[in-house]
């Protein structure tokens, strides 16, 4: 699957390009639901500073979501993938999860290099464009019991669109 996806946000676009070879499932997961709108109009609805931005649940407060099969899906998680054995560095788009083989339709974009971060989040992509605008959402005034921030940044849509 040889595609990318422009995230058009309140505060500008971000282009992410997927490792459609490691992990399949979560690419096709995340196109498809880019491609039937599921994303239009969330939010990205936990910031932690220096860390990473959440998004992708319909729900806006981090409880829902599921995949295009419905419910969720296993970790793609192997240790002889590319993406795999570079970690989780700024830009890195992965899978948000409640444990084990918890995947559903929430995503996170690391805001920084984050190589102690534990190896249980299918890394499926990185920002290709607007690494400027993932880090403004980061710098997002929060409530700090929430991680949510105090001003919505809202995903107005995805366009999904044949990398060239």
């Amino acid at each position: 699957m040889n595609k990318q996806v422009t995230l058009d946000t309140t505060l500008g676009k971000i282009k992410v390009e997927f490792y459609a070879e490691d992990a399949p499932r979560a690419v096709e997961n995340f196109v498809r639901l880019a491609e039937k709108d599921y994303y239009n109009s969330t939010t990205f609805h936990r910031v932690i500073k220096g860390f990473m931005i959440q998004g992708g649940d319909p729900k806006g407060d981090g409880t829902g979501g599921e995949s295009i099969w419905g419910g969720t899906f296993e970790d793609e998680l192997n240790p002889a993938a590319t993406s795999y054995q570079q970690g989780y560095r700024k830009g890195v788009l992965a899978m948000a999860n409640r444990g084990p083989n918890t995947n559903g339709s929430q995503f996170f974009i690391l805001l920084e290099d984050t190589p102690n971060l534990q190896r249980q989040y299918t890394i499926f992509g990185h920002v290709v464009e607007g690494q400027n605008i993932v880090d403004k959402i980061g710098d997002s005034i929060v409530d700090p019991e929430l991680d949510r921030p105090i001003t919505q940044v809202v995903i107005k849509s995805m366009t999904v669109i044949d990398k060239k």
